[in-house]
């Protein structure tokens, strides 16, 4: 059982870090003069850091 948390995990590490890459490069690449989609992108890039640091601080101490 506990393999498959620490697969869930990884994964979930992942994703964060798909999701704080694709926000940070869109929001250099097209939030230069929009401020609309400037604060968007930087929700989703906050949002991506959040989830990859709440899934490696599970991954650390709920092993």
């Amino acid at each position: 059982m506990e393999e498959k948390e620490i697969i869930i995990r990884i994964i979930g590490i992942i994703i964060g870090v798909l999701i704080l890459i694709s926000g940070l490069y869109y929001l250099v690449k097209e939030g230069k003069d929009d401020a609309e989609s400037k604060k968007i992108y930087t929700i989703v890039s906050v949002i991506g850091a959040v989830i990859a640091v709440g899934f490696g601080i599970s991954m650390f101490f709920l092993v």
